[in-house]
């Protein structure tokens, strides 16, 4: 039997999500389990909105957890490169074998139809997916096409009847009909892959034997599977765990809840109880108890114990474990944490400046900034309001501000004030206004020392959940309300950026 051989393959594109920790584990205890390797691939095709910061943060953050891959980008490997923007010759190369073989095509179709597309089949209530139009194109017409410089896409072929069944270890057989399968791109018209072509090229060169991803990926089976007969090689077996879900039975969402592995981090949660509570989500210990460590779950790992139910990421069922690994550990060994978490020179020498000024004497400090070291702030809601403002448009301006911060790619001072006043204009409030909403909503204070420093000092996702406890406080808006609500944002949002641009110099 070859070596059992798993990865993970998380997107540089934002913060470090729990999913991918929560993937990662159940990867990790699968593969140890069995004497095998964890693969950690990088997939940064999406050009537009991968930053090598944010794969620094996932890095860091998977570390923190205590999971650790036998090759990655930063270890290197004997399948490596693994990063996916470094191996696009392999993805143009078995692109053409595609093209080749007659399983995929060439597509030339502009934006602009495929927006019409989509209205059409939208209107039409029907199923969206593209119409196969570049399907009925002779060879002489595509010759013709690229010869006048028209840009293409590669996409798979599909059958236009029958039915796709695969089998997952976990669900038994799952079935598709191939008319609901969308011919999906494979190769971008910038010569990057899509997900679909890289994930299976890369699994197979990189001998992945067992392919473990959340659920949302099964609707992806057909595609890969008719990828893998297409290059005629052997499919992994594939395993779905189950999504991880917010109370109201909802995919674990931003929205609702913290997604961010550092915010937990930074919460004072111990990477022990994290791993022991994402464990807990899909697993239950032969033995049945609930606090355990990675290496106990590693030991009794089996893969066929998992178990399908949507877990609840529950917060104070979190809070409960991170209680009782906390309980565990010896007043020294606490103390050590509290100086690892917040209780270090480094950390106090950024907080120092920042708080000083407002200190009249030593026994001032923990006055000043306990908003610093709390897991949440406490404060009268209604203080949440500037003066002569409503609640509702208060939670409205936070709201604004929250899918604000998630644009920014650097949470420094200079980014945090132009988000200020870059929300205020929109908003229509003055910036007084819009920095009081915010310093009570982080600080649960209304006078605390300087907002941008504070905030810069904080971190992103902790400043972003607690606004959005405030949000949530007020009363969040319904699903439509709020998607309409972000449609208007993203739109004065798109049109004020546009009004920063400087215009063109004159020439004479």
């Amino acid at each position: 039997m070859s070596e059992v051989r798993v990865r993970i393959a998380p997107s540089p594109t934002g913060s470090p999500h729990v999913g991918t920790a929560y993937i990662a584990l159940f990867n990790y205890c699968f593969s140890k389990s069995q004497g095998g390797s964890f693969v950690l691939r990088i997939e940064d095709t999406d050009q537009a909105r991968s930053r090598p910061e944010h794969e620094a943060m996932i890095l860091d953050a998977l570390r923190w957890t205590g999971l650790r891959w036998d090759e990655g980008p930063d270890l290197g490997g004997p399948y490596g490169p693994y990063r996916q923007s470094e191996r696009t010759e392999h993805y143009v190369k078995h692109a053409q074998i595609l093209l080749d073989n007659g399983s995929a095509y060439k597509c030339f179709c502009t934006p602009e139809r495929l927006d019409r597309l989509r209205k059409e089949q939208t209107a039409a209530g029907g199923n969206l997916g593209y119409d196969g139009y570049c399907l009925g194109l002779t060879q002489q017409q595509v010759t013709e096409k690229e010869a006048a410089g028209e840009s293409f896409t590669v996409r798979l072929k599909v059958p236009a009847v029958g039915e796709c069944v695969i089998q997952d270890r976990l669900r038994g057989d799952v079935t598709f009909d191939y008319t609901t399968i969308d011919h999906q791109v494979l190769l971008k018209s910038d010569g990057f892959p899509t997900y679909h072509l890289a994930n299976v090229v890369d699994d197979h060169l990189m001998k992945i034997t067992h392919v473990i991803r959340g659920e949302e990926w099964l609707p992806s089976l057909p595609k890969h599977i008719l990828l893998y007969e297409a290059f005629g090689w052997q499919a992994p077996e594939v395993i779905h765990l189950p999504l991880l879900r917010n109370e109201d039975k909802s995919k674990l969402s931003k929205r609702k809840n913290p997604t961010s592995i550092l915010y937990y981090k930074e919460l004072g949660i111990l990477p022990e109880a994290l791993i022991n509570f994402l464990g807990m989500m899909a697993y239950t210990l032969p033995s049945n108890q609930e606090i355990f460590i990675l290496e106990q779950m590693v030991d009794s790992f089996d893969i066929d114990r998992v178990h399908l139910g949507g877990p609840i990421f529950d917060q104070a069922k979190l809070g409960w474990v991170n209680q009782q690994h906390i309980g565990a550990l010896a007043p020294e060994a606490i103390y050590e944490r509290l100086v690892q978490w917040r209780f270090n020179k480094d950390f106090f020498m950024k907080l120092m400046p920042v708080m000083a000024p407002r200190m009249h004497k030593l026994g001032d400090f923990m006055q000043v900034c306990d908003f610093m070291f709390y897991s949440e702030v406490q404060y009268d809601t209604a203080l949440l309001a500037p003066k002569n403002k409503e609640l509702e448009d208060t939670r409205d301006f936070l709201q604004k501000f929250i899918w604000e911060l998630e644009t920014l790619l650097s949470f420094e001072k200079p980014h945090i004030e132009r988000a200020f006043k870059k929300v205020a204009e929109i908003h229509g409030w003055s910036l007084r206004e819009v920095t009081h909403a915010a310093r009570v909503s982080i600080c649960g204070k209304t006078v605390a020392p300087p907002l941008y420093e504070v905030m810069a000092l904080l971190g992103s996702d902790i400043c972003r959940n607690r606004m959005l406890a405030a949000v949530k406080t007020v009363g969040e808006l319904g699903k439509k309300k709020m998607k309409k609500f972000q449609s208007a944002w993203q739109k004065a949002s798109a049109d004020w950026e546009a009004s920063q641009e400087e215009p063109p110099a004159e020439t004479e």
